[in-house]
């Protein structure tokens, strides 16, 4: 997934000639804390909240301002995970995205990015969730399908997580079943240590309903 197949074409860019209270009636409108400036098409910068509610005079035009206006973008090519690091290095509720002959061509929300997430995670899939610790030389994911697919099943995602000084490493897999025991069973087998493991053989609780409620809130 590239950066300017995530653009959100919704969210209006403001003009250094807006004013301070129609830049904020903006954000509250779209629940961000961020927004470009952009006039014809070249983008100037990131204004934030936090800068504009301490102006007093809130019909002052924005290039009357003395603002820390910050300039963080990503290429229209550039991959999910950078975007994922930019906004999680600087805090950001939205990331611009430039061609690459510096032209604006749209933002990314955080609301995006995160359905985006859910999606490659598999977030809404029926299924169950096993958590394994392993030695990071016992990393192999093909063996972990081998384990999966033997007892009918995939792997419908998965992720790594490392630990500071420790030679162990936790992987999650999303599996598309949630009667886990066989499988569980084969990990053991083959001395993997199962630190968790999560299925919706349990009665939902309204997991579920609580998940597109919160999706539909971030809905923008």
């Amino acid at each position: 997934m590239f950066a300017s197949e995530l653009i959100s074409n919704v969210i209006p860019a403001l003009k250094t000639s807006d004013t301070v209270q129609k830049a904020l009636e903006r954000m509250t409108e779209f629940k961000l804390f961020h927004l470009p400036i952009v006039n014809d098409n070249l983008f100037l910068g990131l204004l934030a909240e936090e800068e504009l509610i301490e102006v007093r005079s809130a019909d002052q035009e924005i290039s009357s301002l003395p603002l820390s206006i910050l300039n963080p973008f990503v290429y229209e090519d550039a991959h999910v995970y950078d975007i994922i690091r930019l906004f999680n290095q600087l805090q950001l509720s939205i990331v611009p995205v430039l061609d690459y002959k510096k032209n604006y061509l749209g933002l990314i929300t955080v609301n995006s990015l995160l359905e985006y997430t859910a999606d490659i995670y598999a977030v809404k899939e029926p299924g169950g969730i096993i958590v394994l610790e392993i030695s990071n030389r016992n990393n192999s994911l093909a063996h972990m399908a081998q384990i999966v697919e033997a007892d009918n099943a995939q792997i419908l995602s998965s992720y790594v997580q490392s630990f500071p000084d420790s030679t162990k490493i936790e992987i999650t897999l999303k599996i598309n079943k949630t009667e886990l025991s066989g499988i569980i069973a084969s990990f053991e087998r083959y001395n993997y240590q199962v630190k968790a493991v999560f299925n919706s053989t349990i009665s939902d609780n309204g997991t579920e309903d609580r998940y597109n409620s919160f999706m539909n809130y971030l809905n923008v």
